[in-house]
């Protein structure tokens, strides 16, 4: 297990690139499983799940060609599809929440997927009811094998049909979507996931031959074809990195130029910043400046009550940024309620900024208030470990505030969602040491 040794204290002043988006380099890593033919990918982040999945998919006999930094040819033609009831596989699989997405393309192609209980985030109960359900709907079996942990999905034939998810899950859109590509038929799903790494997958898809409309909104319609050819794909800015690096210079003080931000894709982040003062524009081309800002007051709503900033399925905010918005409130001037609503344990990582000095209560698993210090008392420098991804960089980014030397432990979670995000904050002035 590895640890960050971080100096806090110290404002950060340069241009910091935005890497591709994880959660929709997941996604289309996965449909090059639904082709015989070459797919290049540009812009995939090359984090610690992304490598897990590339071990995973070369355990099935997918050929992975590196080109350049960031750009890959992937080809499934030798998939081995008996791979999936190997003992490697299950290890693998098993440590990767992005997994689960292999089962939709699988499922399409070979008619046949099994995957263990994907691991992951600890940030609370994240069932797969969803992924099944739409499986199921198309004409597959789904069991669960619990004395061994495996969910095993079948189908001689997939028909396309009409379905309303119970939630717009993303993965689960997103798999059932790359079930359906190959399926017989037309498949209507109804409150569907529209984000736009959904809507990523989607143009791919298109290119490779799959016909689909709606693309953007919660109605998906997908007319089935007999098979899918080759294409390139470029990944988006990751948007979470953006509302991170945003957060950063926030709360350090710094003076950060992030660049290459995919600004029309950020949907409500912009607006949501401001609302704790910290103004969010376009700089040049496609990057932001964020100034040094010596003060930023949180909003209050019409009525002066407290503002509540909370999750919601997209065009809303996303989960993944409450952590930000939590730890940069700290040193806001007023009070806000964060309400996650999505998971029931990502907010217990607060313990450690209470720890720190801050003053936050921590109401329930889904809602804390945070009282901003106003710049007027810093963090203190703890010893600490990382839960998850986003709670790891939210604290990451409260040593980089605090006084003093923090410890942070299990970073390896960091490390998941952010390419060596050490170095990249080193060249902007931290000081952080990996041990």
């Amino acid at each position: 297990m590895s640890t960050f040794i971080v100096e806090g204290g110290i404002p950060l002043k340069g241009e910091i690139h935005v890497q591709g988006a994880k959660n929709e380099a997941l996604q289309v890593i996965c449909a090059t499983l639904l082709t015989q033919e070459d797919i290049i990918i540009e812009n995939v982040p090359e984090i610690l799940d992304v490598l897990k999945l590339h071990e995973l998919l070369e355990t099935l006999n997918v050929s992975i060609h590196k080109i350049d930094q960031g750009k890959f040819v992937y080809n499934a033609r030798n998939v081995d599809i008996s791979k999936v009831n190997t003992t490697e596989f299950y290890q693998k699989a098993a440590k990767l929440r992005g997994s689960i997405m292999v089962v939709g393309p699988l499922l399409a192609r070979f008619g046949y997927a099994i995957i263990p209980k994907p691991g992951g985030d600890k940030i609370g109960r994240r069932h797969l009811d969803t992924h099944f359900f739409g499986f199921e709907k198309l004409g597959a079996k789904a069991t669960y094998l619990s004395a061994e942990s495996l969910f095993k999905v079948e189908a001689k034939k997939l028909i396309g049909t009409y379905m309303l998810l119970d939630e717009a899950s993303v993965t689960g859109t997103a798999n059932i979507i790359m079930a359906s590509v190959l399926a017989q038929g037309t498949t209507t799903i109804f409150n569907a996931a529209c984000e736009p790494y959904i809507q990523q997958l989607c143009r791919m898809l298109v290119r490779m031959g799959a016909k689909i409309e709606g693309i953007g909104s919660n109605l998906l319609t997908i007319h089935g074809v007999s098979e899918l050819k080759g294409t390139s794909h470029k990944i988006l800015p990751d948007m979470i990195e953006v509302g991170s690096f945003i957060g950063l210079a926030a709360l350090t003080q710094s003076d950060l130029i992030i660049k290459n931000v995919g600004f029309k894709h950020l949907g409500i982040i912009p607006q949501s910043f401001k609302k704790l003062g910290i103004p969010v524009e376009l700089y040049q081309d496609d990057d932001i400046h964020i100034p040094p800002l010596e003060h930023y007051e949180i909003e209050t709503y019409m009525d002066g009550s407290i503002l509540t900033i909370s999750d919601a399925i997209w065009p809303g905010l996303s989960p993944d940024l409450l952590s930000i918005f939590l730890v940069v409130a700290i040193q806001a001037k007023g009070s806000v309620l964060i309400h996650q609503k999505m998971f029931e344990s990502r907010l217990f990582f607060v313990d450690r900024l209470i720890e720190m000095g801050a003053q936050i209560i921590l109401c329930d698993p889904h809602r804390a208030v945070v009282i901003g210090h106003n710049r007027q008392v810093p963090l203190n420098a703890i010893e600490m470990s990382s839960p998850d991804i986003r709670a790891g960089v939210a604290l990451l980014l409260a040593a980089l505030s605090a006084k003093g030397i923090s410890k942070i432990h299990n970073i390896e979670q960091i490390d998941r969602g952010y390419l060596e995000i050490d170095k990249r904050l080193n060249n902007i002035g931290a000081k952080i040491k990996r041990i």
